[in-house]
């Protein structure tokens, strides 16, 4: 009869044969996935924005969204002062010295909007389990199932931007992120916070409008008089109003970041100051995903994982006769 050690040898290596013979078939990286042409977003342009919050509130009623009061001294409004899953969309603010000097990085200030980013290839959809979080092929739109979801929170963990929040409040549990208002479009409406923006700063439309529209700006010369659209770009006859060109940083976030996403920003403060990070061009999901499959694929990585727990198992048994031998002795000494 063969001993442990003969089979654990002839287990591992027939495991790791399986396991080459499942993953041989090569796995090819997918790239990041593709936008649909009618993909709809928001285009926010912080020098534009005036810190009004009136965009807080108008997300409020239309998602019918309780108060969600987080407060410090500095800031004494009952407005909370991050996303959480009771609040879909917030302004924030950048402060450098004495902050006098409206879009500036040094002894300025600057406002910036925190809200989910619909990401073109996201993240959160790909790590959701049960398919609770979605994504429309048409719209685009990154959407939320609460009948679906498990309370897992793997969509937190993975969003780059840290835009789902857990509910720990809810009896169920449940997660809080925008939706773009996909629940008004049936009625022909839009975007509340963009809706009611006075300035444009939030401006809703399809990606494609909204792109070129962002290097239309980035285009332009500082200290020239341009025509600034509100409401829906893509809606034609869209109220307007005439400002000056701000020094652009010449980037629209968003526009390639993690694969690109179809809510893009312009701002004259380098985005590193307001909160964005810099991110690769290549989604998370496609890097994640390729290395699932590989190491999936076939049941390659369970069959490996089986050979060393049963390793693991026979190295911690006695060898053959050892414990019965133990076993006898005891019991002859013990008479």
């Amino acid at each position: 009869m063969s001993s442990r050690r003969d089979f654990l040898r002839c287990a591992l290596a027939g495991g790791a044969a399986v396991a080459g013979a499942a993953a041989s078939p090569a796995v090819q990286a997918r790239g990041n996935a593709e936008i649909s042409p009618d993909a709809v977003g928001l285009l926010f342009d912080s020098t534009l924005c005036i810190g009004c919050k009136a965009c807080v509130a108008a997300c409020k009623r239309a998602n019918d969204l309780p108060v969600d009061v987080n407060t410090t001294p500095e800031s004494p409004w009952d407005v909370p002062l991050d996303t959480t899953a009771r609040t879909f969309n917030v302004i924030k603010v950048y402060r450098d010295g004495k902050a006098t000097i409206k879009d500036a990085e040094q002894g300025g200030y600057a406002f910036m909007k925190s809200s989910c980013l619909h990401c073109v290839d996201p993240s959160c959809v790909s790590a959701c389990p049960v398919s609770a979080m979605t994504k429309d092929p048409v719209t685009g739109i990154v959407g939320y199932d609460k009948d679906a979801c498990i309370g897992c929170r793997y969509c937190v963990a993975a969003c780059p931007f840290g835009i789902p929040k857990y509910d720990y409040d809810s009896p169920t549990g449940a997660i809080g992120k925008c939706e773009l208002c996909r629940h008004r479009m049936k009625d022909g409406h839009y975007a509340a916070c963009a809706e009611v923006c006075p300035t444009g700063a939030t401006l809703y439309g399809k990606v494609s409008d909204l792109k070129a529209e962002a290097q239309r700006r980035l285009g332009l010369k500082a200290g020239e008089t341009t025509v600034y659209p509100r409401g829906n770009l893509s809606a034609g006859d869209q109220p307007s109003w005439e400002g000056v060109v701000p020094a652009y940083v010449q980037h629209a976030y968003g526009e390639k970041e993690v694969g690109g996403t179809q809510m893009l920003k312009l701002a004259a403060v380098p985005f590193d100051k307001l909160g964005h990070k810099p991110l690769p061009e290549r989604s998370f999901s496609s890097k994640s995903e390729t290395l699932q499959h590989t190491l999936y694929g076939g049941l390659a990585l369970p069959v490996v994982a089986l050979g060393v727990m049963t390793f693991l198992a026979k190295r911690n048994m006695p060898k053959d006769g050892e414990g019965e031998g133990q076993y006898s002795d005891k019991r002859e000494g013990g008479q």
